[in-house]
């Protein structure tokens, strides 16, 4: 074993170790985030209505009646930003056009938007995927959406993973239980989503050590795995 491939070892182990509280930590920083961008949003829009009714109160008098209104619409647009639904998650065939460094964000919660419709086991793979990609996003800062190695990473974050994951989802969810060549469709989404997970890990791993070549290897890798151990999606 190479001197590389001993840190690339040693850098997966290190994530391995990790994994379980730094998905606890990304959820939680991802709860974090979304409030603090509502409040923010909260804040502006309250502020820019006081300003308003400041620059209007000194032009023409509100009186109690227009003070009354004013606090009406800081609670209602409070209430309504506080309320509003969150971003719609990006359709899957949008991932592949995204851009390198949004990639790992928007796969991440194009995930979190398939949770309901698959198995547990999956699900903690799922979970565990969504800290590999959050973890590879920083390592992907320095890559311009025409390299080499951006192009791997596009391929299985913005393409394998979505295409398996839609593949079982075309299953029809009476058949997802039954044995087919070897295995049921819920035991060979468990099986890819494992290897993928694995490879977005080893993908993190060398990015960190900057050993761009060994990603070519990993889109062959996949199609092979895939292939020959019957985890592509099943019809």
């Amino acid at each position: 074993m190479s001197d590389v491939d001993r840190q690339v070892a040693m850098a997966r182990e290190v994530l391995d170790r990790t994994s379980a509280s730094y998905r606890d930590g990304a959820v939680r920083k991802q709860r974090v985030n979304e409030v603090a961008r509502r409040l923010t949003r909260i804040a502006l829009a309250d502020g820019a209505i006081l300003a308003a009714a400041i620059i209007l109160g000194l032009i023409v008098p509100i009186g109690m009646f227009g003070a009354l209104a004013v606090m009406a619409l800081l609670v209602a647009t409070t209430l309504l930003i506080a309320l509003a639904p969150g971003p719609p998650p990006p359709r899957a065939e949008k991932l592949r056009e995204a851009p390198i460094q949004a990639l790992p964000s928007q796969t991440a919660r194009w995930l979190q938007s398939q949770r309901a419709a698959l198995p547990a086991p999956a699900i903690t793979l799922v979970d565990q995927i969504g800290v590999r990609l959050d973890t590879l996003a920083p390592q992907l800062a320095a890559l311009g959406n025409d390299d080499p190695a951006a192009a791997e990473v596009r391929k299985l974050v913005g393409e394998q993973l979505p295409e398996f994951i839609n593949g079982y989802a075309r299953v029809p969810r009476e058949l997802r239980g039954v044995e087919r060549n070897g295995a049921t469709p819920d035991a060979q989404l468990v099986e890819g989503l494992r290897v993928i997970e694995g490879q977005i890990g080893e993908m993190t791993a060398q990015l960190a050590q900057g050993d761009l070549d060994q990603l070519a290897t990993h889109g062959r890798y996949l199609e092979i795995k895939y292939r020959g151990d019957g985890v592509d999606s099943p019809p």
